[in-house]
C-alpha cells in the first residue's frame, strides 16, 4: 500500500493509568493535584489531549472516586494552558477468578464489577470532551484476570456517553474490537466520525509487530480519526509508525516509564521526545483547538 503519512498530528499524553506502576517510578502522579500538574506540564510540552485516570492519593492504587476526578479535572480546566480532557471509563469491569480447578467464587481482591451507570458516573459528573470505551473483553497478562466488557455493557455505556455529548474514544486491543465498534456506529450508538485508539503490544491483545499494526490500521474506516501506541521501549517507535501510517500518537507514563535505558521519564519528557520525532519526520504537531474542530468536541468550563 502507498505511504499515507499524517502531516498534522495531535499528541495524547496518558498521564498515570491504572496499572501497578505507582511504586516503580517516583514520577507517576498519585494525587489529583499531581495528576493535574503532570497533565498541565504535558500540555505545555505539546500534548493536545490528556488522558487521565485517578489514584488513591495515599497508596497510589487506581480509584473510581468521583471527588478525585472532580478535583483533577477542575485543576486542569483552571490552568493557564488549553488542553482537551479525556477521562478513562475503563474501570469497573475487572474480574479475577479463583484457581483453575475452582474458578468461582471470584476473588474479592482485584475484582471490581460495576453497572454501566456507575462506570460512567464520573463522566456524567465531569463532562470531559472525550472518554474511553474499551471495546471488548480481553485476557491481560495476569493469570486469572479478565477485563470484562460485554456487548450489552458496551452498548449501554456507549449510548450514555453519546447522550452526554462526550465523544467515546474506542480502545481497540484487537481487530475484533474494531469489528464491534463498527457495529456500534452502524446501530447509531456511536457517531459516524468515530475516534479510535489502537492499543498495540498489550498482553494478550494485538502484538506490536508491524504486520498486525497495519492490519489494525486497515480495519479503521476512512471517516474515523485514530491514534496508536505501544508499551515500554516500543513507545517511541510507534510514534513514528503511527504518523507514517496516517495516524496520531499517544505517549505517557501509563504505557512507558523510561526515557531511555536506566533513565526514568516524566510525562513532559515523553511528550517532548514525541514532538521531536514528529517534527523530524516533516509533520506538524497541532493544538487543542484544531483537535476540537477535527473531532467535533465541546469544551466545558470548570465547576464552580
Amino acid at each position: 500500500m502507498p505511504l499515507s503519512m499524517n502531516r498534522e498530528v495531535f499528541i495524547t499524553c496518558a498521564v498515570t493509568g491504572s496499572g501497578g506502576t505507582q511504586d516503580k517510578s517516583r514520577h507517576v502522579p498519585r494525587s489529583p493535584e499531581e495528576i493535574a500538574n503532570s497533565a498541565i506540564d504535558a500540555a505545555k510540552a505539546g500534548a493536545a489531549v490528556v488522558h487521565c485516570h485517578v489514584r488513591d492519593p495515599e497508596t497510589g492504587v487506581p480509584s473510581r472516586r468521583l471527588d478525585l476526578y472532580r478535583e483533577a479535572t477542575d485543576r486542569i480546566r483552571d490552568a493557564d494552558v488549553d488542553v482537551v480532557l479525556n477521562l478513562t471509563a475503563g474501570m469497573g469491569g475487572d474480574m479475577v477468578f479463583g484457581t483453575t480447578e475452582a474458578p468461582l467464587p471470584l476473588k474479592v481482591a482485584g475484582t471490581d464489577m460495576a453497572g454501566a451507570a456507575e462506570r460512567v458516573a464520573h463522566v456524567a459528573e465531569c463532562l470531559p470532551e472525550i472518554c474511553t470505551l474499551d471495546c471488548g473483553t480481553m485476557n491481560f497478562a495476569e493469570a486469572d484476570y479478565v477485563m470484562t466488557n460485554t456487548p450489552g455493557m458496551l452498548r449501554a455505556m456507549g449510548q450514555m456517553m453519546t447522550d452526554l455529548g462526550v465523544k467515546p474514544e474506542i480502545e481497540a486491543f484487537d481487530t475484533g474490537h474494531l469489528w464491534f465498534a463498527k457495529e456500534l456506529v452502524k446501530e447509531g450508538i456511536l457517531e459516524e466520525n468515530a475516534l479510535v485508539q489502537l492499543c498495540m503490544g498489550v498482553p494478550w491483545g494485538a502484538p506490536n509487530d508491524l504486520n498486525t499494526f497495519m492490519a489494525m490500521v486497515n480495519n479503521v474506516p476512512d471517516t474515523w480519526n485514530w491514534s496508536a501506541f505501544s508499551l515500554g521501549r516500543d513507545q517511541m517507535a510507534y510514534v513514528a509508525a503511527s504518523v507514517l501510517a496516517g495516524g496520531n500518537v499517544r505517549v505517557g507514563l501509563e504505557d512507558n516509564l523510561m526515557l531511555e535505558r536506566g533513565v526514568l521519564a516524566t510525562n513532559t519528557q515523553l511528550v517532548e521526545k514525541s514532538v521531536s520525532i514528529i517534527e523530524n519526520l516533516g509533520a506538524k504537531v497541532i493544538g487543542p483547538e484544531q483537535v476540537r474542530e477535527r473531532l467535533g468536541l465541546v469544551k466545558r468550563a470548570a465547576s464552580k
